[in-house]
């Protein structure tokens, strides 16, 4: 999905999709429709038997759907990473070398964060005259130098984590809200979560904040990138009073129908505006279905195993859906995997596959319960394909320097720009950087 490109004197990779779209004569409208943790299997056009997304299901029938679309992560902030600025987890730094697996994420002890060092998608696109928005969870980190508006973004209205709390502001403060540089609240204080009903009106808010800035934008003719980057389908999972129980899927479900109602509504803004046949709309999510969250908050990786924090199919492959009128053709130690133990493949703890990694032949066993023997010809013959692409990998690579290794509480959100005219500003303990702990 990404070809090589050179930027300010270094490669990265760049989507395919969005090179196709911007090589076109007039710079295209960009919007990028990212889910969290929603699975392969969530969406009627995917298979999902309840037919619940009748928006996505009709996006997918006027647009091309990707039944082969891989994450560059199976976990939220590395996969973020790697979607804007199209170099791997281990390239951009987002991974850590505190355990074997280096996966890794950013909670708001976390140190590190996007470096100054790295091109992100947005700030490619404001040379080429674009104004760029992110609406929703930024997650590449949340000290002041990690900022959104510091790298590339325009606008900004979301959180820097995910909606986890509600804390004491005491041993843990609660995650703030911004509007770009300065917050204007804090999640479970001022933008309510009701834990117990499963009751926000989020996603709501984050689909004006949506519609509010295609209709400024198209006004004033500019073109411009949306980052729609919501978190209602994360556990603790949300959705807006109108949603809540009308879904077969329990309150998972919920916030499906309501995220598909608003992508409805995002389509249809843009028709209504006359803006559809000029921009390019992308729908994916960051990783797989989390497992460990079903079955009332977490959602479907379809026939393939596993899903979020692993990197069987469930926790790497994803739904992705382009839509463009006029120009894209119609048609086309956690148990991360409960119930679905394979002997020798899914463990509890971490393996090291490394010098005879697990092979699987997607094609006769797409759930990936039969490993090739590993004396068998098949298995020998594609390691040698692959022993070569993994050696000539390691020669050239240049990794960067890991931004996830270090835990700090002193580094959290007691104190963000803007919280003194809220009278929000929380007092941080003493600063005890220690190595972060990783379960994945």
């Amino acid at each position: 999905a990404f070809i090589m490109a050179v930027a300010m004197g270094r490669a990265v990779l760049v989507p395919l999709w969005l090179c196709w779209a911007l090589g076109r004569t007039a710079p295209p409208n960009v919007v990028l429709l990212l889910m969290d943790d929603m699975g392969w299997g969530d969406l009627g056009a995917f298979g999902e038997p309840s037919k619940e997304t009748p928006n996505l299901d009709q996006m997918a029938s006027e647009g091309m759907i990707f039944l082969d679309f891989y994450a560059a992560n199976p976990l939220c902030s590395p996969s973020r990473a790697a979607l804007l600025t199209g170099r791997l987890p281990v390239r951009n730094g987002f991974y850590t070398t505190n355990a074997h697996a280096r996966n890794a994420y950013t909670p708001q002890d976390i140190v590190g964060g996007i470096q100054d060092s790295e091109i992100l998608l947005p700030e490619l696109l404001k040379k080429a005259g674009y104004t760029n928005k992110i609406v929703g969870k930024w997650h590449l980190g949340h000290r002041p130098q990690f900022h959104p508006l510091k790298h590339g973004f325009d606008e900004w209205f979301g959180s820097p984590n995910c909606h986890f709390g509600p804390y004491d502001n005491r041993a843990r403060p609660n995650i703030p809200v911004y509007r770009d540089w300065e917050m204007i609240g804090r999640y479970y204080e001022d933008f309510k979560i009701d834990l117990k009903t499963g009751e926000s009106n989020l996603t709501q808010i984050y689909l004006q904040e949506a519609l509010d800035f295609i209709s400024k934008q198209q006004a004033s003719q500019q073109p411009f990138f949306l980052y729609w980057a919501i978190d209602a389908t994360h556990a603790p999972v949300y959705a807006s009073k109108h949603f809540l129980g009308t879904s077969q899927r329990g309150r998972y479900g919920d916030a499906v129908r309501e995220i598909d109602d608003s992508i409805g509504k995002i389509l249809k803004h843009l028709q209504k505006l006359g803006i559809s046949e000029n921009t390019f709309v992308f729908f994916t999510s960051d990783n797989g279905a989390a497992l460990i969250s079903a079955p009332k908050e977490g959602g479907s990786n379809g026939p393939f195993l596993c899903g979020k924090q692993t990197t069987f199919e469930g926790g790497m492959r994803e739904p992705a859906i382009a839509w463009w009128p006029g120009h894209i053709p119609a048609g086309g130690g956690i148990d991360f995997c409960p119930g679905q133990n394979v002997s020798g493949v899914t463990t509890h703890s971490q393996e090291d596959h490394s010098t005879l990694p697990l092979l699987f032949h997607l094609g006769r066993d797409p759930g990936e319960k039969y490993p090739l023997s590993f004396a068998s010809d098949e298995y020998q013959g594609v390691m040698r394909r692959i022993s070569a692409v993994v050696q000539q990998h390691k020669e050239t690579m240049v990794p960067g320097v890991p931004q996830l290794n270090v835990c700090d509480k002193a580094v959290m959100n007691w104190s963000p720009p803007g919280c003194e005219k809220l009278g929000k500003c929380l007092e941080p303990p003493k600063s005890d950087p220690k190595k972060c702990f990783w379960s994945h």
